[in-house]
């Protein structure tokens, strides 16, 4: 199995309790950059159930995430050459296809951060976020046509829409907690948005919540929801439970016994000072890996 869980802090955070994997059973684990700079963690599962957990403390600046409203699109002729993948068409973004509509949409807009903030509107606007309409299938045409979707969803098709404008954007996974927002009735989960490459440097859109937001930690970056699993079995397997925490502190001192790691499992961030994510899954392996 491999797992894409590692996170990477913005240089305006700093982990002060790093989120290292665990597992029950005990097993060896080997670590690895992929070829998009993100940190792996692959190791085999026996046959039985494994548990794998991690848990970290962010320290975090509490403001939410900049807007450089006046960040330029950039000719692809002056791109760094590590770029332009990015432009591309990929498994769930088929910005080939939607070429047309995206002209058709936005080809009018002033080229820059804000054409890339009216494509996350019109996402945001157009397509109804729901859990009932998540499958692993789905792409960015699909998302476009069914007019609803999860975020990953969301964010497949705002970058499909960007890439088809000649502006390069990546697939994002990130903790996100309700951090400064009304908390939302529902379990935590992994949040997906996307980064664009404007003015020389990736700044960070959000399609599903399209506000800038307090404490996102971001986990890993690819060209779409392919390059980054959160977990990749190879041979058969069964997710039987998961969970994420996502908890504010303000003083490391009030962070209870229980939250310091008992059952801790997958990292998550910080806001006004400091922050806790907890969380856990459990993989039952049918049999060995391949």
């Amino acid at each position: 199995m491999v797992f894409t869980l590692k996170a990477a802090p913005s240089k305006s955070q700093r982990l002060l309790i790093s989120d290292v994997m665990r597992t029950e059973p005990r097993l060896r684990l080997h670590t690895f950059q992929d070829d998009f700079g993100n940190t792996c963690t692959r190791f085999d599962a026996p046959r039985g159930v494994t548990r794998i957990r991690a848990d970290g403390l962010l320290k975090d600046p509490g403001l939410p995430e900049p807007a450089f409203l006046n960040a330029r699109e950039n000719p692809v002729s002056t791109l760094p050459s590590e770029v332009l993948m990015y432009l591309h068409p990929s498994r769930y973004c088929e910005s080939d296809s939607l070429q047309s509509e995206a002209q058709r949409l936005f080809g009018q807009l002033t080229p820059g951060c804000s054409r890339v903030q009216a494509i996350c509107d019109y996402v945001h606007q157009h397509v109804m976020f729901g859990y009932e309409h998540a499958r692993p299938t789905k792409t960015a045409l699909e998302t476009y046509h069914e007019r609803h979707g999860v975020c990953r969803d969301m964010a497949h098709l705002a970058i499909a829409f960007c890439r088809a404008m000649g502006i390069p954007a990546r697939y994002v996974t990130s903790y996100l907690g309700d951090i400064g927002v009304p908390k939302v009735d529902a379990p935590m989960d992994f949040a997906a948005c996307m980064e664009a490459h404007l003015d020389g440097r990736w700044h960070v859109f959000d399609p599903r919540n399209n506000a800038r937001r307090i404490g996102r930690l971001i986990i890993a970056r690819g060209r779409d929801a392919a390059d980054v699993a959160i977990s990749n079995a190879f041979g058969p397997a069964i997710l039987q439970h998961f969970e994420v925490w996502t908890y504010q502190v303000r003083d490391r001192n009030s962070i209870s016994p229980r939250m310091k790691g008992v059952l801790a499992a997958s990292l998550l961030l910080g806001g006004l000072g400091v922050g806790l994510a907890l969380g856990q899954a459990r993989v039952r392996k049918v049999n060995r890996a391949a």
